[in-house]
């Protein structure tokens, strides 16, 4: 959660940062070509040309962003290092503009104009770091929106960790602390349980983060303590105490001064899954659900004159993080105890079903309704299968890191599916090839499986019954 909310935070930092270019040739213009407070010396002005700069601008612009860590917390919290860090940025961006202005011959660029867009991007830049700082550090103080976060260990360690967490970037409420063996309590405030009650504590409060804070001599203790999380199904964290000067990447990321290493990193913790994959997700659902909808109306019309009962069917499925929620398909059998259907495998000549439901399932169009729990963000159009809570109870005992796969959203089809894992076929076989989806997530990737999805949904399944 704390993970992806500093990727969500960052992202839209830098996608501001990058549009000051195009604020700041606006202001430009409108001053220099369109208020009326300096007058015309030419009015053969080229727009395409400003464009093409602007173009140019923004371009350099980024490299040096990249190379100026400005869009970084932690020159967002530093005023006077933000400041000058804009300063040279903007210096730096427009020695490079007004050298290819000079050697640019084919067009002749207002020098006015050239100064006031640099004048307008070191402002702007100045300005929107600060606006960001003030709207964080209210959130910060108005506590919405908070992180809920479990942190193992209570030693004095774990006490100057949480600190230094309630005055970070994201909100963050400390929910409690699991004292490890051997350790004396020094943590001021909240709730301090054994590592035995763990589980228990878990099950009945609402938590989105565990991180772990132990002093490197405990560090060897860690598989332990990672063994006796990983049926919780949570993102686990580690404070590090590296010393000055070590720098990891991808896995360690900077979180309010504390320097924090995935111990169970995924793809859905990067800035690429929860925008982009979101936003593929968005549009072909809504594009599906638009496309499908006189089908919809059909298959829903069929399953009230054929069989009596409610004419979708919402069960209970494991998602991310091990969150349940209700997943939406069209009915296909008759109604019945649903305690049955939540425990019980659909089986060859299942006499609970509907003659229309053995089509719909065949086909694959009871999956349809599947489009709105995507357009809640509760699923993925591409994603491990979610399975009921039951089931998922009895595979974590049964097959290893069985867990793992409800680290991505679940889908409404994915890598195991259109290899032939679907309905009652082998576990392992299902969860190996979700775990390879996983490790090889990608955007291509996504694309490969829906375009396979639809190719194989002209071909009968033989596990779909």
């Amino acid at each position: 959660m704390i993970r992806r909310r500093l990727n969500y935070i960052g992202f839209f930092i830098r996608l501001e940062m990058l549009c000051l270019p195009l604020a700041a040739f606006a202001a430009a213009a409108w001053i220099r070509f369109g208020s009326g407070w300096i007058p015309l010396v030419s009015t053969d002005v080229d727009p395409w040309d400003y464009f093409g700069l602007l173009f140019f601008t923004t371009v350099v612009w980024s490299v040096v962003l990249d190379q100026s860590g400005l869009a970084r917390f932690d020159i967002l919290f530093a005023a006077r290092s933000c400041t000058w860090a804009a300063l040279r940025a903007c210096a730096v961006t427009y020695v490079a503009v007004t050298g290819a202005t000079f050697f640019y011959r084919s067009a002749s660029f207002s020098r006015l104009f050239v100064a006031l867009s640099g004048v307008a991007l070191f402002l702007l830049t100045v300005l929107s770091q600060q606006g960001a700082r003030i709207l964080l550090e209210r959130a910060r103080r108005q506590g919405k929106n908070c992180a809920r976060i479990l942190m193992i260990g209570a030693d004095t360690f774990a006490g100057h960790a949480a600190d230094l967490l309630r005055k970070g970037v994201v909100p963050c409420s400390l929910e409690g602390f699991v004292r490890l063996p051997d350790q004396q309590v020094q943590v001021a405030s909240g709730a301090v349980m054994e590592l035995d009650a763990l589980e228990n504590f878990v099950i009945g409060a609402e938590i989105d983060d565990i991180i772990v804070a132990i002093p490197p001599s405990r560090f060897a203790e860690l598989p332990i303590i990672l063994k006796r999380l990983e049926p919780l199904c949570l993102p686990v964290r580690a404070i590090l105490d590296l010393g000055v000067g070590v720098t990891v990447r991808e896995t360690l990321f900077d979180f309010g001064g504390l320097s924090m290493l995935d111990l169970h990193a995924t793809p859905s913790d990067s800035v690429l899954y929860l925008v982009a994959k979101r936003a593929l997700d968005l549009v072909l659902s809504t594009l599906g659900l638009i496309i499908l909808a006189p089908l919809m109306v059909l298959i829903a019309a069929a399953i009230r004159l054929t069989s009596p009962g409610p004419i979708l069917f919402a069960q209970d499925r494991v998602g991310l993080n091990g969150r349940v929620f209700s997943m939406y398909k069209f009915r296909t059998m008759r109604t019945g105890d649903p305690t049955e259907s939540d425990t019980r495998w659909t089986i060859p000549d299942d006499p609970r079903r509907t003659r229309l439901g053995s089509f719909l399932r065949r086909a694959n169009l009871d999956e349809i309704p599947q489009l709105f729990n995507v357009l809640k963000g509760e699923m993925s159009l591409v994603g491990p299968r979610p399975e009921r809570p039951y089931f998922v109870q009895r595979f974590l005992q049964d097959v290893a890191q069985y867990n793992k796969r409800h680290y991505l959203k679940v889908g409404i089809t994915g890598w195991a599916q259109v290899n032939g894992f679907r309905g009652d076929t082998s576990i392992e076989g299902r969860v190996e090839h979700d775990l390879f989806y996983l490790r090889n997530w990608s955007l291509v990737f996504d694309m490969k499986i829906i375009l396979l999805t639809v190719w194989r949904s002209f071909v009968a399944n033989r596990n779909a019954y």
